[in-house]
Parts: structure tokens; sequence; C-alpha cells
């Protein structure tokens, strides 16, 4: 736990390898990249904290750690370390203390718990010990309370410890798992049963923990007022919260027992998200001078618009009353607002076109200003006291670091993946744009090998986005680059559906998918064969997720792929109604089963027409996911093994819907590499 102090000398001597020396992106680099994420500015200004992932091989697992840099980048310092490691950094108000996350205790399953690390030295001491787990936590302005989020311990989990044996050492049988709620599972939760997340004040100085309230709603996203007083959170009440989408912004005394009240009064989602989560990109974040309140909110509350619409920015009295819309004109995603320390403008990132740039408007609406370029991502913000600004931002080439951004100059501050980089000779990233059958334009991004010759065709690989309301954009991206690295070009095209395009081209694919999707992604395979880039004889697609959900319709649709990889994808929606956690997705947009039938067969192509698959596919899933469950992967690769088509399913034992085991990570990637190169080999 004790500070590693690490001094950019000693960086730039360890990155010193020439170009000459430089080698291609390997496998085993897909488990040396660190990600850079939770950005801090203490009070002062003088230091940024941040939290680092990396891979520990030794114990097959993810460890992150907080570390910190000073603002004139010569300083880093590691400020804890071993295999609980820490995370979600947070300056007290004071600046004397750095509090963050962290799961340490006798048991490997303790729940993540607040700890404090004095700036003065010494080793970190728990603060906090709740009965469940701290997922969130904000400092009171005076430094003399917390908020907390905590999830509701697991009733299971409580009663493995509690839970005797019998009489020959064996372990009693579980309790039943009892199903009550339309929403009823959740991928890495389980079965979501009745725990919910909830606001707990805590007392730094008696270490004591009060419920804010009791109840059956979810609640988070909480924030204090400038004067200590109030707090303001997010919460979906009202109905069976299941089954709607209102959540709504509410303020609340600061003292246990104290009611809250409502803000908003918008029928659809206020600060929240669409699951049983709060999103907490999406507020709410009070004015300097506590009279105001700024949320990410949208414009209609019917389901019709919910996988698919894009948050505006909204600015309310703090008291209540009608929100001025400060972004109604913008047509894209924003996240993270931030009020500027005088209280005239937000600041957010904005997602536009495979870019996220940093971007600001004034508190009483106007032009919304650009303060970086694009050809970057955008990945989080803080904004300090003396107007200071630092960032994390990502490159197609380059792994998400903290910046300060002085005017539109970015300074490196972190320097997290500096020395493995120096290593490396990669890929080139770039955007490619084309055109899809009936016109629409459709951007990509296009990755080619280092040392990539004009003239010469490539075997391409068709690597598609999950979501699908998301986009590949420019922001350093492993795969990619082990694809390139093994000698493939990789284009990632943005289809209808992806986000970045504004709301029209993402609800493209409302009720009817795997259709406009397909053609648009063949239209960027088309243009990289027309230009003489692409081998027509050696194409391979692969995605995960949603991207799986692709690489099924595509493969379906179009015979030319001679080798695919589906993960985690789905090929029959009737399977996947009530055995994922898109019930309301299929009610939405499908309807219900037996009110519309034909809409499921329709939608589900690729497994009721599997006989005109004739591309060898390897199948992938995690064992435990209930985003998109096993049983998908399953059915097709049966489908295709009946068929006598070359295919094979891997399974990763006890893994979700992402992979976080490095081994399953890197073992990935390997089958993905053999699997190519079985068939699009010269």
């Amino acid at each position: 736990m004790r500070p590693l102090l690490i001094a950019l000398p000693a960086i730039l001597a360890a990155s010193a390898a020439s170009p000459a020396q430089r080698r291609p992106f390997g496998l085993d680099d897909v488990l040396r990249f660190k990600e850079v994420s939770q950005l801090q500015l203490a009070p002062d200004g003088a230091w940024v904290a941040y939290e680092v992932d990396a891979a520990d091989l030794e114990e097959d697992t993810h460890v992150s750690q907080v570390w910190m840099t000073s603002w004139d980048g010569m300083q880093h310092l590691q400020l804890t370390s071993g295999k609980h490691g820490g995370k979600r950094p947070r300056f007290s108000p004071d600046g004397r203390f750095l509090a963050f996350l962290s799961a340490r205790g006798e048991d490997d399953d303790a729940p993540d718990q607040v700890w404090l690390l004095s700036r003065a030295g010494g080793e970190a001491r728990q603060l906090t010990e709740v009965g469940g787990n701290v997922e969130a936590f904000e400092w009171s302005p005076d430094g003399k309370r917390l908020v907390l989020v905590v999830h509701d311990a697991d009733p299971e989990a409580l009663a493995k410890k509690e839970r005797k044996v019998n009489a020959r050492g064996k372990e009693k049988t579980r309790s039943p798992i009892v199903v009550d709620r339309y929403q009823f599972k959740w991928d890495e939760e389980g079965y979501l049963g009745n725990r919910r997340r909830r606001l707990f004040l805590f007392d730094v100085e008696g270490r004591k923990a009060e419920a804010l309230e009791s109840g059956p709603q979810d609640d988070g996203s909480p924030a204090w007022s400038p004067d200590g007083g109030t707090l303001a959170f997010a919460s979906k009440r009202g109905g069976d919260p299941d089954r709607h989408w209102n959540w709504d912004v509410y303020t609340i005394e600061a003292r246990a027992g104290a009611q809250p009240r409502s803000v908003t009064s918008f029928a659809g989602a206020d600060a929240g998200g669409w699951g049983p989560l709060a999103s907490e990109g999406a507020g709410p974040v009070f004015s300097p001078d506590g009279r105001s309140l700024a949320y990410l909110c949208f414009a209609d509350a019917s389901f019709e618009r919910l996988f698919y619409d894009t948050a505006l920015l909204a600015v309310s009295p703090a008291s209540g009353g009608e929100p001025v819309l400060l972004t109604a004109g913008l047509d894209r995603p924003i996240q993270a607002p931030r009020w500027s320390i005088d209280g005239r403008h937000l600041y957010f990132t904005l997602e536009d076109d495979r870019s996220v740039q940093l971007a600001r408007v004034a508190a009483a609406g106007g032009k919304i200003e650009r303060l970086t370029e694009r050809g970057a991502v955008v990945k989080d913000l803080a904004l300090g006291r003396d107007g200071r600004v630092a960032l994390i931002v990502t490159r197609g080439t380059q792994p998400a670091e903290v910046f300060a951004l002085e005017g539109k100059t970015l300074r490196p501050l972190s320097r997290q993946n500096e020395a493995w980089l120096a290593e490396l000779d990669l890929a080139t990233v770039e955007e490619l744009d084309v055109k899809s059958p009936d016109g629409m334009p459709i951007g990509a991004m296009l990755t080619k090998p280092a040392g990539f010759a004009a003239g010469r065709r490539y075997p391409l690989l068709l690597y598609v986005h999950g979501g699908p309301t998301a986009q590949d954009q420019h922001e350093f991206d492993t795969w990619a680059q082990a694809f390139a690295g093994a000698g493939y070009l990789v284009v990632q095209p943005n289809y209808r559906g992806s986000s970045g395009r504004g709301y029209d081209f993402a609800r493209a694919i409302f009720g009817n998918w795997g259709d406009k999707e397909v053609k648009d992604v063949l239209a960027a395979v088309d243009a990289l064969v027309d230009k003489g880039l692409a081998d027509p004889n050696r194409l391979g697609i692969l995605g995960w997720s949603y991207g799986g959900m692709m690489t099924n319709y595509t493969i379906a649709a179009d015979g030319r792929f001679k080798a695919a990889a589906s993960g985690a994808g789905i090929a029959n929606q009737l399977t996947g109604y009530g055995t994922d956690q898109y019930v309301v997705q299929y009610e939405n947009e499908l309807g219900p089963p037996w009110k519309g039938i034909e809409r499921y067969l329709a939608s589900s192509q690729p497994f009721f027409h599997a006989d005109r698959i004739k591309t060898p596919t390897l199948f992938m899933c995690g064992e435990k996911d209930f985003n998109v469950p096993l049983v998908n992967s399953e059915q097709m690769y049966q489908a295709l093994r009946s068929l006598g088509r070359d295919t094979q399913l891997v399974i990763y034992p006890g893994q979700h819907h992402s992979l976080t085991t490095p081994s399953y990570q890197r073992d990935r990637i390997q089958r993905y590499l053999a699997w190519f190169g079985k068939y699009l080999a010269q």
C-alpha cells in the first residue's frame, strides 16, 4: 500500500527502443494493455488521480490500482498494490486524503468498501463496513460525510457463509431461487430477486452508516449540493419499475429519515438508464450556486425510443420546474455533464461519427463549442477549481492516457503504456467512407497492417461491433491490432443501428434486425475489394454480442466469407424471449410471441434457414452469460453440425457476457487467429 514514486526519466529510458527494433503486435500483447479510467483532479489542481486496470497473469485475473500524476507530468505515484488493488479514487475536499474502493479481506468474495489513504503517508485503512457492496461514493463538501451507493448483499452469498454442514461434512442444499419480477435476470447479477441499490450516509469520524431511506426502489448517481445540506439522485419509482422507463431526479435533505422530493416530472428517463442501474454519466449535478441541477434526459417517454434515443442535456431549478434543454438541436449522444467553476458553462463529451469530443455550452443556452479535434475519443473529464481541464483520451494507435487540455493542445500526463508501445510497430488506423446500396453513407474504421504495401491485396476481416447502439471509433482496439499484426486488413463499419449518427440512423433497424445492417457491412467489404485492397477470396467475418448476431445474419445472407466467428450471438429470437435480459425490447419491437410469431420468425432467419449457411463458423460464449445466453450459440452450433458444416463451439467456464479472465481473453484471440488462419491462408 505504500506509494511507489516513478520519475519521468525512468519511463523515458525504458521506452528508448529504436524503430528498427520494433515488432508487430502479437498475441501476448493483448494482455499487456493497461486501461486508464476514473479521472479525478486534486482540489489544488497539483495532482491527478486515476485508475489503472491491468492483467495479473499469475492470478489470472484483472486488478485495478490507484495512481496519481503531478500536473507537470514529471512524477507518477502508484498508491495501491496487491491482488485486491483499488479503484474509483476520490480526493477529500481539503485534499488531505484520497478514498477509494477495494475488496480487501480474508474472503475472496468480500464486497467493495471505502478505504482511506492519507496523502501525508502511511497505510490505507478501511473506512466503511456496510452490509453490501459499495458501488460508488462521493464526499460531502465539508469532508465529514460520504454518500454511498450500496447494492444489497446477495442472500445466497450470506447464506453460504453461515450455512452449516451436515453430519457427513457436506454442505447443505441451497435454498430455491424464487422469481417474481417482470425483469428477473441481468448479466453478472444473475437472478435479480429483490436486491436493490440504496443510498447511505456515512459519518467519517464516527464511522457510522445510515440508510437515507428504505423502499423497493433502486437509487443511484448521488450528488451533494454545495452547502452539503441536500443530495440529488436518480430513482425509478411508481407502479412496477420493471415495466416503465420513468427515471426521475429527486432531492432529499442529507439526513436519515428525510423525505425525497421529485425535481422532474417527465414520464420518460431523467438521469437514468434502461435496466436496473442508474446511468452514472447522466447526472444529476448541482450548479456551483446550488440553484440548478444539470442531468441527461430523453425527449420521448415511449419505449419505442428506448434503445435508440439520444440523450439531451437538461437544466432544471433545484427546487423543481420546467427544464431547459440545452442540446435539443444536437441529435448526438452526450455524456458526463460537468459545471464550470463559475457556473457559466456546462462541459460534456459529445459522440459524433467515429470521434468523441469535449464540448461545452453556455448554461443559459447557445451555440455548442467543440473543444477538442476529431480523430480521437475523450473517455472522461475532470475540471479543476482554477479552470484546469484533465481528460482521458485515446486514439487508434494510442491507448487511453491522462492529458492536460491547454487551449486545444493535449499535454500528456500519464504514460502507463508508453514503454510497451515503444516495442511495437503498430498497424495504422484510418477512416473509410462508403455508401450502402440504397445510398446511405456508412462510416467505418480501417486498420492496415504495419508496412502496408499499396497494390497488394490482403486477407480481410470484417469485424462487427456489438450494441447495436455503439460505434467503432478512433480508439485503441487490441483485437484490431492483433489481427493486423497477423497480416489481416481489418474493417469495422458503423452500420445502421449504430450511435454517433443521430436518432434516425440508430432507429432505422427498429423491429427489423439483420436487414439494413447486413447491406451496410457488406458495402464496406465491396468497397475494399473494388479498391484493390482486399482479396475477395480471403474474406472472414467476426463479432461479439450484436456483432455475433450480425455475423449470423451475414453468413446466412451471403456466402462469400471463407470463415466466420460468432461470439455470444443469437439467431433465434424465440429462444431469446424469457431466457435473456431483453424482454422489454422484444415486446416493444416484435411484440409478445403469441401476438406476432411472424415477426419473430422473420428476425430469426439464420436459425430457421441454417441450411443456407456454408461458411465454416466458430461459436463462442461465456457459460454464465445472461445477456445473450449460451443456448443461442449452442443452437446455431447444433444446426450447423447437424448439416455437416465445419463448425466448433467454445464455452468459457464461469464467464458472463464479457470475458474477464485473462487466460480466456488470450485464448479467444488465439482461436480467432487459428480459425481464420486455417481458411484464409494463401
